[in-house]
C-alpha cells in the first residue's frame, strides 16, 4: 500500500510539473566585462597602501548579477575587474551590490546576440551607475572582417549609445577573461 501511495505522489508531482516552463540559458549569450573604479561618494584612504587597501577590501566584499536571469555566472576580482557570461542579448540590467552602492545598475539595450561589451571605469552608486569615460565603452561582435569596422547598429550602454563594431574572430579570444586593469598594483599580504 505505501509503494501506491508513494507511487501516486510521485506521479502527481511529475504532473504539477509538466506545466511549468523550464527555465534556459539565453540564445546569443553576451559577455559583459569591465571594471569598477569606486563607489560615489567612498571615503579615501589617506595613504596610496591605505587607498589600495580599501578598494581591496570593496572588490572582494562586491558581487554583480543580472536581474530576472538565472543562469548567468561572473565575478567581481580583488583589482575590481568584473566579468559575467551568458547575459541574454538585447535588454539586460547588470545589478551589482558593494558596499555604499548596494543598489547599483547597468542598463543594456540593444546589444546584439553573441556581443562583447567592454565597460571600463564604472563609479557605482545607489539606484545607477556612471561611466567615467563613456567614449571607451566598446560593443564588439565577431565577422569576417580583416580589421574592425562599424555594423551601423547602436547598442544602449549605461544610458550612452555606443556603436556596435565588427571585429575579426581572432579580437574575441579575450570576450571570456577579466580585462587587466591599467595602474592596479595588489596589496602585499603577510601571512
Amino acid at each position: 500500500m505505501r509503494r501506491l501511495l508513494f507511487l501516486f505522489v510521485l506521479l502527481l508531482l511529475a504532473a504539477c510539473r509538466a506545466g511549468e516552463s523550464p527555465e534556459r540559458m539565453s540564445s546569443g549569450p553576451v559577455s559583459v566585462r569591465g571594471w569598477i573604479l569606486d563607489v560615489k561618494g567612498a571615503q579615501r584612504g589617506e595613504t596610496i597602501e591605505l587607498e589600495l587597501a580599501r578598494r581591496s577590501v570593496l572588490f572582494q566584499s562586491s558581487s554583480v548579477w543580472v536581474e530576472d536571469v538565472s543562469y548567468a555566472s561572473g565575478g567581481i576580482a580583488e583589482n575590481g575587474a568584473f566579468i559575467v557570461l551568458d547575459v541574454p542579448p538585447q535588454n539586460a540590467i547588470l545589478g551589482f551590490n558593494a558596499p555604499g552602492a548596494e543598489t547599483a545598475k547597468v542598463t543594456l539595450a540593444n546589444v546584439p546576440p553573441y556581443a562583447d561589451v567592454f565597460i571600463p571605469d564604472l563609479i557605482l552608486e545607489n539606484g545607477g551607475a556612471t561611466v567615467l569615460d563613456p567614449k571607451k565603452i566598446v560593443v564588439r561582435v565577431s565577422g569576417n572582417v580583416s580589421k574592425p569596422t562599424p555594423t551601423g547598429l547602436m547598442a544602449t550602454v549605461a544610458g550612452h549609445r555606443v556603436p556596435v563594431i565588427e571585429v575579426p574572430l581572432i579580437a574575441m579570444e579575450d570576450r571570456r577573461d577579466y580585462p587587466s586593469v591599467p595602474g592596479y598594483r595588489p596589496v602585499a599580504i603577510v601571512r
